[in-house]
């Protein structure tokens, strides 16, 4: 039998990187898989890979976007795990960023994860069911340039662990992962610029950038009954660099 005979598992962003990953990873292990993006060609070719998976576009930042989806997991009888992995990034210093791109970081990131999590969460109590979400290891400190994303991702890492402590009474864990420099479409970027991928590389002990089923796999272990006492984490994925203190190599 596999972990996730039986269970329904939503999991939003989805159409690529970690929560494509995700999404398959969960499908080789028993579960019917809602996946819930934007793009619906994208999370076609990723359903294409799942069997039995549901397809539902739709913008998780919106409240109607989070009741389509919730409607089509309610649809299976009963809804078991909620991976709430949709995000985006926008850069620039408070002096450059624009309102609008503020908004739409904490619509998508952190009020959208609010909003999804509310929408099920009477069906998480009655299946004592879980949910995972996806902070960044810059939900755990700042970087450069980034404010608005370091905001809306500490704010997921708290939410996770306040959520986690409201919830234990009803059965019903909330823990999150806190993956590094990842290669996703988000991290492209990095990637396409040699210099500053070397300086990344020189910060992540493993020395190599993290894959979306590195990810991935920890979300399903965190989702899976292996974790049943484990509530309110903040798991880095981040091949050792919140190990390290920040300063170089002495040696």
């Amino acid at each position: 039998m596999a972990r996730f005979d039986g269970k329904t598992v939503i999991v939003t962003g989805a159409s690529s990187g970690i929560g494509a990953a995700t999404a398959r990873v969960f499908g080789a292990q028993g579960a019917t898989v809602v996946l819930a993006a934007r793009s619906e060609d994208k999370l076609n070719a990723v359903a294409a890979d799942i069997p039995g998976a549901i397809v539902v576009a739709a913008d998780v930042g919106t409240d109607e976007g989070v009741a389509r989806v919730a409607e089509a997991a309610r649809g299976t009888g009963r809804i078991d795990v909620l991976v709430n992995n949709a995000g985006v990034a926008h850069a620039g210093r408070i002096d450059a960023l624009s309102p609008d791109d503020w908004d739409h970081t904490m619509e998508v990131n952190l009020s959208g994860l609010y909003r999804m999590t509310r929408a099920v969460w009477n069906d998480l109590v009655s299946a004592t069911g879980n949910v995972v979400n996806t902070s960044s290891v810059s939900g755990l400190g700042g970087d450069w340039g980034m404010f608005a994303y370091n905001a809306s991702k500490g704010g997921v890492s708290n939410l996770t662990r306040a959520l986690a402590l409201d919830a234990a009474q009803t059965g019903v864990r909330v823990n999150a992962v806190a993956p590094s420099m990842t290669r996703t479409d988000m991290a492209s970027g990095i990637e396409d610029n040699a210099a500053l991928y070397d300086k990344f590389m020189e910060r992540i002990p493993l020395g190599r950038p993290g894959e979306p089923e590195d990810v991935a796999d920890v979300i399903a272990f965190l989702a899976s009954d292996e974790a049943r006492f484990v509530n309110g984490v903040v798991m880095p994925v981040d091949g050792g660099l919140s190990a390290s203190n920040g300063q170089p190599p002495l040696g």
